[in-house]
């Protein structure tokens, strides 16, 4: 595994999506088509969709969709050779700070009930498990499990996300 030295995070843009799509076939069993991502860029007004740099590669993306105060996360993919080294984590912070700018109090997701790895990151930045949908993933009809953050703007959240982003910026 090649160790990378320092991520950037910035706004997705159209030209970045067959980058985008190399990630997406290799981390989903059933990948987003490229419209999906245009769409998503030129259409959806409640869409905010970043990517990580590393080296001058892109090595990651994430979405979400802003809805009045909550933000839904669609998508957080890190390219399978990279993973562990907390470009996901990073996204997930750009995320959580570009939901705050757009006015976002509560955050939420699925996440597939065998994914351990992605529930261990999300329980660590304070979302909690309130639901399941069951047969969600119609690859496999695997169960996804219904994920919510506490309020963002309140103290313990703030406390937690400046201390874990201090970590993550001393590596």
């Amino acid at each position: 595994m090649k160790q990378i030295t320092r991520v950037t995070l910035r706004p997705m843009t159209v030209e970045d999506i067959p980058r985008v799509l190399e990630i997406e076939r290799a981390s989903f069993r059933t990948p987003w088509p490229s419209d999906a991502y245009t769409h998503e860029l030129k259409e959806n007004r409640l869409a905010a969709y970043i990517v990580a740099s590393a080296d001058d590669r892109l090595v990651g993306y994430a979405g979400m969709w802003v809805i009045l105060d909550e933000a839904h996360i669609t998508t957080i993919a890190v390219e399978p050779a990279l993973r562990g080294q907390r470009v996901g984590e990073r996204l997930l912070v750009g995320l959580i700070d570009a939901a705050m700018e757009r006015g976002a109090r509560w955050m939420t997701l699925e996440v597939r009930k065998s994914n351990d790895t992605a529930q261990n990151l999300y329980h660590k930045y304070g979302f909690r498990e309130i639901g399941t949908r069951k047969g969600y993933y119609s690859d496999n009809r695997e169960d996804a499990i219904v994920m919510w953050t506490g309020n963002l703007r309140e103290r313990e959240f703030q406390e937690r996300l400046a201390r874990l982003r201090q970590a993550i910026d001393a590596d």
